[in-house]
């Protein structure tokens, strides 16, 4: 039996932060993943600033700190931009919203800035006039998440002692994983970071698979220059139940727009659905009207894993000794992959934690239920 400090299942941005975070701290690591891909490879990989509640700002800014401190050492594949979100206030109302977020965000430290109307047309002239302004964060970016999932990895193996199997986890039994074909791997530790597979090496975790649908066009250089995302989208973002849409696009390096975004709860059907996608589409076309003039080359789904609460599980599993859980990040997964992986390493090696873990910790759940 192979045995080595760490054991982390999932391969994905969160897994190989994690490996990444544990090698800084000493440790040896093995990664299995049979599926390199998964949301990762589905999502928008922006990098924003998200402040909901105090636990998701604390988590979202100290990732964003890391991920810049990353951004000039990363390769050029890794598509690390910049771009800046605004989110758009479509009315007096959704303005006052943009303000109220403003003042959080720079209470906290996090540059931003109001625009008014006249300021916004000049900013991104693709949008429909008449919206009341915007609230620019000018630190949030974009990166292609599967090539820095990537960057990751290879950075930790070159400071440290890595192991990638491409192989299925089938069972965790204590320190012990029984692959798929019957071979084991031990460890010190594990850490469950599969995403919406999580659940079928770990029962009870309290996941649910929210669908999102995306949509890329052709290359158009110059045609949006920030990542756009309405104000709706936080209140869309937290539906509990039924499908909903928001409005979100995305300018990638290479000139092209990426589309978003949708929600529907508990299905695992990977179809897209053409009335989600229609819904989603009318909706960014309320916002960029241009966009029915350009071409879209791929359309796909995905597969958030979103807890009750709509914050990630982090730290050690309540009544498993020896597994640790970095699961349930649902749409932020990216984003918050770098403080999610120091908060885990952290309390594995019993160092000082960068963040308060308590918002986190799998025991704020009853009976892993509603939270």
């Amino acid at each position: 039996m192979q045995t080595t400090d760490v054991l982390v299942i999932g391969a994905g941005i969160v897994g190989a932060a994690c490996a990444h975070a544990l090698v800084q701290a000493g440790l040896s690591v093995r990664i299995i993943d049979a599926r390199v891909g998964g949301a990762t490879a589905a999502g928008m990989g922006h990098l924003v600033v998200m402040d909901d509640n105090p636990a998701e700002l604390a988590l979202s800014k100290s990732s964003l700190d890391l991920w810049h401190a990353w951004a000039p050492q990363m390769d050029a594949g890794c598509a690390f931009t910049a771009c800046g979100t605004l989110w758009l206030a479509a009315n007096e109302e959704e303005l006052q919203a943009a303000h109220i977020k403003r003042a959080t965000l720079q209470a906290q430290g996090v540059a931003c800035e109001m625009l008014d109307a006249a300021a916004l047309a000049r900013a991104e002239p693709a949008l429909r006039p008449g919206l009341a302004g915007a609230l620019k964060v000018k630190g949030d970016s974009v990166v292609y998440a599967p090539r820095a999932a990537q960057w990751l990895v290879a950075q930790a193996a070159a400071h440290g002692t890595v192991v990638f199997e491409k192989a299925e986890a089938a069972q965790i039994d204590g320190q012990t994983v029984t692959l798929r074909d019957g071979s084991q791997r031990s460890a010190g530790a594990i850490v469950l970071a599969s995403g919406i597979q999580a659940p079928q090496l770990c029962p009870g975790l309290p996941l649910r698979p929210k669908k999102g649908h995306l949509v890329i066009t052709d290359r158009y250089p110059g045609t949006v220059h920030h990542q756009l995302v309405e104000l709706g989208y936080i209140t869309s973002a937290h539906h509990s139940d039924g499908t909903s849409v928001a409005f979100n696009v995305q300018p990638r390096p290479t000139g092209q727009l990426l589309i978003g975004s949708s929600r529907e709860f508990d299905t695992t059907d990977p179809a897209v659905n053409n009335a989600v996608l229609a819904r989603m589409l009318q909706r960014a076309l309320g916002y960029l009207p241009g966009l029915a003039d350009l071409n879209a080359i791929r359309t796909w789904t995905g597969f958030r894993a979103a807890t009750p609460d709509s914050l990630p599980i982090i730290g050690p599993h309540p009544a498993h000794p020896h597994l640790w859980l970095a699961v349930g990040h649902e749409g932020l997964g990216v984003t918050t992959a770098p403080a999610t992986a120091q908060l885990l390493a952290a309390q594995i090696t019993g160092s000082t934690p960068p963040i308060d873990p308590m918002p986190y910790a799998a025991q704020r759940f009853d009976s892993w239920g509603a939270a």
